[in-house]
């Protein structure tokens, strides 16, 4: 599982455990599944995924996603 936190300058959308998210990145969609490389990316508009328990969904343009350790920081 991962552990994924979707925060605004607002508040914190989400935080808990998730099977996989699916990003806008700048050039395209980015999926991240369990033991995903670490990496960072430029978020571009569209709609983020959260898929697990419940599938939520974001409508974001611009901010960053971070993987590390199966945590997801995206900030936006």
């Amino acid at each position: 599982m991962l552990k994924v936190s979707v925060v605004s300058p607002e508040a914190t959308l989400f935080e808990g455990e998730a099977s996989s998210v699916v990003a806008p990145a700048f050039d395209g969609e980015v999926g991240i599944l369990p033991s995903h490389a670490p990496m960072i990316t430029v978020l571009g508009q569209g709609t983020l995924r959260v898929n697990g328990a419940t599938n939520l969904r974001f409508s974001v343009s611009g901010g960053f996603v971070q993987v590390v350790d199966d945590k997801v920081r995206v900030v936006t």
